[in-house]
């Protein structure tokens, strides 16, 4: 709002300056078939959204159904690695073999409003996804913050949303369609491969490439949303009971402030739309202007920060869930988070904010959210509700420090990193995080024997040979 938005020009007068079962393991089509020119694309760099990672691929693949890119799979050279919007900050991509684009396998396939459930293929972007579902007055349970990402991707990682009752997306599959690459079908579902399922269900694309999610839905929703500033250490004490009394509640700390944002929101009745213009990008912009101003005196930093902090005022917003709870982010950044254990996250979060407030040059808000555990076993939130620790770095800044000097921190406090955002974790270190782990190798090396799937990446995860 206008309160927030002001926060420059306050500055500028102060005169700072300007199962695997036969029935689920049926061919999906002819291994023999030539890819066509329409879904063979020439070879191109590829990089993610910060720019972090690139790579250059022999070759592009875009299957438009499940039998091409069956019969591509089988024929292509590896490392074989999907890609979707790009927006993972972690090597998961990068081959020098086969990309496949998930593009063309997009859309939604089938809506069952009453069992409150839908198809939907996985190139399809989380914000094309809610847009559909709104439409047959439908709605995800959560949502993350970003929903440009493909479902495909997403899923993979490990994305979530926040609030302390609700589990991460990959928690409402029903079932999901994944090609091997020999080019077999598996027909995943609950009901008849629970165990498969749970295996799948955050694959790092290791497994095969997934053409088709079911997912669990609800009717639609309207959230009522509260934004304010309070004094960190306030705010810390009252986290927990924030997170237990609203259905979604996250936090940012503002570095160098003393202050932090917090973001509540509640289910309501529906009603007219509130929905003012997001302030987010215009505060985040004075953030890193105070610390070219000022970077140099951290206390004068915080004592005007704190002058201008006064002049904002709480925000509030009534809109359907999806318009709410994923916001546009055009400033680029890389990431890391971790998930440390819901008792441990408060203590964390107070060691990261001291480990990067010895750093003169961080500005980017550090953001904390509440992630009810679940079954899946890769998921970071495997069998313990967690709290979700996100920091970040200008795309065009250093950034090793996130790695260096956070990632100590968080393995102190049994932090699982967030699959898509960066981290240094070797094979020992997330066989002892991850209580599955061995079972997922074991089923990895069971549909992937020749390791065709593993960049150097995924090679070192899983004390394989790079394909």
């Amino acid at each position: 709002m206008k309160d927030r938005r002001d926060w420059l020009k306050s500055a500028a007068a102060l005169g700072l300056g300007a199962g695997l079962t036969s029935r689920a393991a049926a061919q999906a089509g002819s291994a023999t078939t030539a890819p066509t020119a329409a879904s063979a694309a020439p070879a191109r760099p590829w990089q993610n959204w910060s720019g972090l990672q690139r790579c250059q691929p022999s070759q592009w693949l875009q299957p438009a159904d499940e039998a091409e890119l069956a019969s591509q799979l089988a024929r292509s050279q590896g490392p074989l690695r999907s890609v979707g919007a790009g927006h993972s900050f972690s090597p998961l991509v990068p081959t020098e073999g086969t990309l496949v684009s998930l593009d063309r396998l997009s859309g939604v396939v089938a809506v069952d409003v009453k069992r409150q459930q839908v198809r939907v293929r996985a190139g399809t972007r989380l914000g094309q996804l809610a847009r559909a579902l709104d439409a047959q007055g439908l709605a995800l349970h959560n949502q993350p913050d970003i929903d440009v990402q493909t479902l495909g991707g997403a899923l993979a990682t490990g994305t979530h949303g926040t609030g302390q009752a609700l589990p991460a997306l990959h928690a409402e599959l029903q079932g999901l369609r994944l090609i091997t690459p020999r080019g077999e079908l598996l027909d995943i579902s609950r009901e008849r491969d629970a165990e498969l399922l749970a295996a799948a269900q955050v694959s790092l694309g290791a497994l095969g490439v997934v053409s088709e999610f079911t997912l669990g839905v609800r009717p639609r929703f309207m959230l009522r949303r509260k934004v304010w500033l309070e004094p960190t250490e306030a705010l810390l004490e009252r986290a927990p009971e924030l997170a237990r009394t609203h259905r979604h509640f996250e936090l940012y700390v503002l570095p160098f402030t003393g202050y932090s944002a917090a973001i509540t929101h509640a289910e309501v009745a529906p009603g007219s739309t509130e929905h003012p213009a997001s302030a987010d990008e215009d505060v985040l912009a004075d953030l890193r202007r105070l610390r070219d101003w000022l970077g140099r005196w951290p206390e004068l930093r915080r004592w005007t920060a704190a002058k201008l902090v006064g002049l904002a005022k709480p925000e509030s917003a009534l809109d359907w869930s999806w318009r709410l709870l994923s916001t546009v982010r055009p400033t680029r950044f890389n990431e890391s988070e971790y998930h440390v254990p819901r008792e441990q996250g408060l203590s964390c979060l107070r060691e990261i904010i001291a480990t990067l407030e010895r750093r003169n040059e961080v500005f980017f808000p550090i953001e904390f959210r509440y992630v009810k555990g679940d079954e899946a076993w890769l998921s970071p939130f495997h069998r313990r509700d967690s709290c979700s620790i996100a920091c970040h770095a200008a795309h065009d800044e250093a950034h090793d420090y996130l790695l260096r000097e956070l990632g100590p921190v968080f393995r102190r406090h049994a932090g699982r990193p967030h699959w898509g955002k960066l981290h240094d974790l070797d094979r020992a270190a997330l066989q002892a995080l991850y209580p599955r782990f061995a079972d997922f190798e074991q089923l990895r090396q069971r549909l992937d024997p020749q390791g065709r799937l593993l960049n150097k990446h995924l090679a070192r995860i899983f004390g394989a040979a790079h394909a």
